[in-house]
């Protein structure tokens, strides 16, 4: 597994990072956050701005440090019912809760902690002060702003109360992070302003399916971060984030030779094979057999004692097994042993970030050589914008090539005869096409395929016939009397003879 090279240029032992308790969001900023600078956290309740910070706190007690978790709008039996939900404790967070239900309902108890109505900011602040000279953190949560806000009533008053933050903690060598809802109007860019650093988290409904979540760095001063939008889930354990992959932090030597698609005549047709570190995109209408030819492809791969990585979009993974054991294949041994891992994707609930993450797992981790992507109308079908499909295709694509994989992609057309559309055109990401296609003659339906486009060598230009058995993929010789097939109305008007017989019976 190679690593991408560090973001940032490295810094001397004052300055050196801390991890912010995430993975995924170190990743993003090359190694974590500075210490001793005060960040802002904001997003719209219910993004996981509580559960990144937990995060952040229960890093620094797992080093052994004093941590202070501020609380003005949640109290602390709310903050322990999160961490259960994470399987988490609390042990070593020092929870400094400022509103209590019993102080708000009941006025003639002594006046010690925050309402908007009966406190001054001032004093609020005082109060944070007094808690962070007593315990003398190294890293402090303040939960939430919108409560301070309220309370100054001008911004004027605010953004010096939040000054008047900023300076006292500098003097304490201690990394604040601020948490903000962003109930104000408009966007608050004092914050951004004061910040040395901004995190922005976003919760997307789409018209089906899951909500989807992303992750933007807005600003980090003198920090080099990845930009861009990230994807993440909250599971149980925190935020899971997804960094954007960038195909180019990303390179691992490899020999470019060609390997079988298990079939002689088929690799006859490919010019030997497919080479590594490319990628393939077997197109045609429904029930053509695409996804059966990819198979075929992947147990060639297990026979090598290569590993593959299957991942199914359109169907269900039980429905593949049976017809790969209908037609010669049984992938059953191979999954048992461990060679091909096999994943079922829900469109609906996968975000892009997500899916890429595990194609990535399946390369760094399970050493996979061989990726099949069936197909790629599901995995339009995953985008919550599909202008972005091109785009995340190639950096996938890019990606899976500098790490000498295989790549085989599906893609079914619209229509089973006559013209036919493509949902989107990504040909020309492709080093190899393989178009399969239906003809008729003498009252039966049949199918052909041709390899239309091979960047990284020599292939066929002719057209064969194949067809499915119980006995596996049979290819047939080379038809020289066909017309049509690339308009999708193909015609045969050839000899018989040279057609493949009806002995193997047709399995697919």
């Amino acid at each position: 597994m190679t690593d991408s090279p560090d973001l940032h240029v490295p810094m001397d032992d004052e300055t050196t990072r801390i991890s912010t308790g995430s993975e995924g969001l170190d990743n993003i900023l090359g190694g974590g956050l500075d210490p001793n600078r005060m960040y802002l956290y904001e997003g719209s309740p219910g993004s996981g701005k509580t559960t990144i910070a937990l995060q952040f706190l229960l890093e620094g007690v797992r080093h052994g440090e004093r941590v202070l978790y501020v609380t003005l709008s949640e109290t602390q039996a709310e903050l322990e019912l999160v961490a259960k939900r994470h399987g988490w404790s609390l042990e070593g967070i020092d929870v400094f809760e400022l509103v209590t239900p019993e102080a708000s309902l009941d006025p003639e108890l002594e006046l010690t902690v925050l309402h908007p109505a009966e406190m001054e900011l001032t004093e609020t602040t005082q109060q944070v002060f007094d808690r962070v000279s007593e315990t003398n953190p190294t890293r402090v949560i303040f939960d939430s702003l919108s409560e301070m806000r309220l309370l100054a009533q001008s911004p004027l008053r605010y953004r010096r109360q939040v000054l008047a933050l900023k300076h006292f903690f500098t003097t304490r060598r201690c990394t604040v992070i601020l948490l903000d809802d962003q109930t104000s109007e408009m966007g608050d860019l004092q914050l951004h302003s004061i910040s040395h650093g901004v995190v922005l988290l976003e919760q997307l409904a789409i018209d089906y399916g899951a909500e989807r979540r992303r992750l933007r760095v807005v600003k980090m001063r003198g920090i080099q971060f990845r930009g861009g939008y990230h994807d993440f889930i909250i599971r149980k354990g925190g935020l899971q984030i997804f960094p954007r992959l960038i195909a180019a932090e990303h390179h691992s030597s490899f020999i470019g030779a060609l390997a079988s698609s298990g079939n002689a005549e088929l690799d006859r047709t490919l010019g030997g094979g497919l080479e590594r570190g490319t990628n393939a995109l077997l197109v045609g209408a429904a029930g053509v057999g695409k996804s059966s030819l990819a198979l075929g492809f992947a147990v060639a791969a297990c026979q090598r004692g290569e590993h593959v990585a299957f991942f199914v979009f359109d169907e269900n993974t039980a429905t593949l097994r049976a017809r790969g054991k209908a037609l010669g294949m049984d992938i059953q041994p191979w999954i048992d042993c461990g060679l091909l891992h096999l994943q079922q994707v829900d469109p609906a609930e996968l975000s892009p970030g997500e899916f890429t993450a595990a194609v990535r797992h399946s390369i760094e981790t399970q050493g996979s050589s061989l990726v099949v992507l069936d197909s790629l109308n599901g995995y339009l079908h995953a985008m919550p914008d599909g202008r972005f499909l091109i785009l995340q295709m190639h950096e996938l694509l890019s990606y899976l090539g500098q790490k000498g994989a295989i790549t085989i992609m599906v893609l079914a057309q619209h229509g089973l005869v006559g013209t036919m559309d493509t949902p989107i055109d990504i040909s020309y990401l492709s080093d190899a096409v393989i178009m399969q296609r239906y003809f008729e003659h003498a009252g039966v339906v049949r199918r052909a395929l041709s390899v239309v486009k091979k960047r990284s060598g020599r292939h066929e230009n002719t057209i064969r016939e194949y067809r499915f058995s119980s006995t596996g993929i049979q290819v047939g010789p080379p038809l020289s009397q066909f017309n049509g097939i690339l308009s999708g109305i193909p015609e045969y008007a050839g000899d018989a003879t040279q057609l493949l017989t009806d002995e193997h019976d047709d399995a697919h």
